[in-house]
């Protein structure tokens, strides 16, 4: 008789509960999935002994919670927990509570906690984890259309260009009839012009397939001072036209103009065009570019220097970074990729590229590559 008046007393009490849960929560069915649980154990623990303890099943009821109630239900059940497991030792009432029960019925007590706090943390690490995804798969699309857009872009743009550049080559040929000396002037601009933006495209294609590929490069024994000084020959034009004069020196070091490097002749003279052109852009008309080669036994070093303004403090944490054009006085702006693009093939060959200001005018950009002896050659 007195365990079915405790079973009475036990379903009452649950019927009030399950009202307050859905009252409170709005949430009908986790509560009444909830309420279920609690009816269950409760049922057990309050129709044996405070001996037996059976608070530890309350877990099941905040687990479930965790995953369906929000943060403040999450809290009210485990404190409802909390409050049945230490009741027990009370409801019914009349037994002897041993102090055994009391330590028992604590330490569930703090299991209970621990789990309730324990769910409510790794629930919000999976929110987190769910939206970081959830953004690095928008950044992720966001970055395939605009390459792909790039690419595309790019591509459509070559073959005008090709074609512009090989129908001005008709004209300076006179296959249209003669050329005046003037004309032929206006024609060398255009082509020029031309040759500059089809550079443009193919440094826009190159660093998109390098960051999305990888950098491929072909090695073989490259002498940087014989290099250096072809990539030269070929700005002679662009030189003249700004009346900047380039000239080269090989420091003190005394190794006959031989900087040999395990490289990719084509990339690194990539690099050279991209750091000479930046150089002659930023000089002022009458001024100077200097190439300076240095060599160790371990590394060889190429820095470039012009007589312009300098770079600002602000801008040289920033110099190769993609589309990077700074807010300096520096005269010319340029595309912001032939710096970054130097730096993907100089960090594809294991050098250090790096930039700094020239006192008490000018800046310096220099790179330095890993060393191969002469008989590696």
């Amino acid at each position: 008789m007195k365990i079915l008046r405790n079973f009475l007393k036990i379903n009452k009490f649950l019927v009030v509960q399950e009202k307050y849960l859905r009252g409170r929560w709005s949430l009908a069915q986790p509560s009444k999935r909830i309420a279920i649980l609690f009816a269950i154990v409760i049922a057990l623990e309050f129709s044996t002994p405070s001996q037996y303890l059976f608070g530890y099943l309350y877990t099941g009821p905040i687990l479930l919670a965790n995953s369906r109630l929000s943060r403040l239900g999450k809290l009210q059940v485990t404190l409802v927990a909390v409050v049945l497991t230490l009741l027990n030792l009370f409801v019914p009432p009349g037994e002897t509570i041993a102090l055994a029960t009391v330590a028992n019925r604590s330490i569930a007590v703090m299991a209970l906690g621990v789990t309730g706090y324990l769910s409510d943390r790794n629930q919000q690490y999976q929110e987190a984890i769910a939206i970081a995804k959830a953004q690095l798969q928008s950044q992720q699309q966001l970055a395939s259309i605009r390459e792909d857009f790039v690419s595309t872009l790019s591509h459509d743009l070559k073959t005008p260009m090709l074609g512009a550049i090989e129908t001005i080559k008709a004209f300076q040929g006179a296959n249209f009839g003669e050329v005046t000396p003037s004309q032929q002037k206006v024609l060398e601009t255009m082509a020029r012009s031309h040759k500059m933006s089809l550079q443009l495209v193919e440094t826009l294609l190159d660093v998109y397939r390098n960051d999305a590929e990888g950098l491929k490069l072909q090695l073989a024994p490259v002498n940087l001072a014989a290099l250096a000084e072809e990539v030269t020959a070929t700005l002679i034009d662009l030189s003249a036209a700004r009346r900047v004069y380039i000239s080269m020196s090989y420091g003190e070091s005394d190794f006959r103009r031989s900087l040999w490097v395990n490289g990719d002749a084509v990339q690194l003279g990539r690099v050279f065009v991209n750091l000479l052109t930046n150089a002659i852009n930023h000089s002022p008309r009458g001024g100077k570019v200097e190439i300076v080669m240095e060599s160790s036994a371990s590394y060889q070093v190429v820095k470039v220097l012009d007589s312009g303004l300098g770079i600002t403090s602000d801008e040289l944490p920033h110099l190769f970074e993609r589309f990077y054009q700074g807010n300096g006085d520096r005269q010319a702006k340029g595309s912001g990729l032939g710096l970054y693009l130097s730096r993907q093939i100089i960090d594809a060959h294991g050098g250090i590229i790096w930039a700094e200001n020239k006192l008490p005018l000018g800046a310096l950009f220099g790179f330095r590559l890993p060393a191969i002896s002469a008989n590696e050659t």
